[in-house]
């Protein structure tokens, strides 16, 4: 059983080793002010001003610096090499919400790890938040209030159908699999876009400015 190392009744902000925006981990962190960092990650935190709450990782790419400017009890040290530094992470937090920021736009074997996660975690909440996109496992049922036109992306992991309404081009009755059909830049043709999924490992790609409107959405209880 793995061991939960951070609770919190409100947000947590996991950060990463790609791509991090200052202005987008700033905002995040007002939704979700306790930060994990994964790894390496614990330097970008210190570099941007932000000591992270814990820093969960193999530790194969944190600075010792870092390390020596960080309180010794938040270091947790996770040896195994069967899952990702990510992986560590979002398995050992417990939270309603969970925000994902510099887990896009570096490496993309990295970038495709984390989207693996989400899938074999879909009992977690979490959104990986870019710059451009912004990206979730997909609850089986959602109703989103959104633009017209607003680009709504499904891209299956694992085979999965499903129903909706809202859609330019509605997905009932498609067979979506990976390696198979995907859903890639479909759009809100109303602005309610209800989506019904018979199954886990769908991931949901939304425009980075429907953050506020997913949000709604899940309808979260954050204490």
């Amino acid at each position: 059983m793995i061991e939960t190392i951070l609770s919190s009744s409100n947000g947590v902000t996991l950060l990463g080793g790609g791509t991090v925006d200052a202005d987008i981990l700033a905002q995040t962190l007002k939704r979700a002010p306790k930060l994990v960092a994964a790894d390496g990650a614990a330097d970008t935190a210190l570099d941007l001003g932000h000591v992270p709450d814990a820093v969960i990782g193999d530790f194969d790419s944190v600075s010792e610096v870092a390390r020596a400017r960080l309180p010794r009890e938040i270091l947790h040290h996770i040896a195994e090499q069967n899952s990702t530094d990510f992986e560590k992470c979002l398995s050992r937090v417990e939270a309603p919400i969970i925000f994902g920021v510099g887990f896009m736009g570096a490496r993309i074997d990295h970038e495709l790890a984390v989207y693996n996660s989400l899938i074999r975690n879909p009992h977690k909440c979490c959104i990986i938040v870019g710059k451009t996109d912004i990206c979730i496992h997909a609850p089986r049922h959602l109703v989103l209030e959104l633009e017209i036109g607003t680009r709504v992306s499904l891209f299956p992991f694992k085979p999965v159908t499903g129903t909706s309404t809202g859609l330019r081009w509605p997905i009932d009755d498609i067979p979506f699999a990976g390696g198979g059909l995907i859903g890639t830049s479909n759009e809100a043709s109303a602005t309610r876009v209800e989506l019904t999924l018979h199954g886990d490992g769908m991931l949901l790609i939304l425009p980075s400015e429907a953050l506020p409107n997913l949000l709604d959405a899940l309808d979260l209880d954050l204490g």
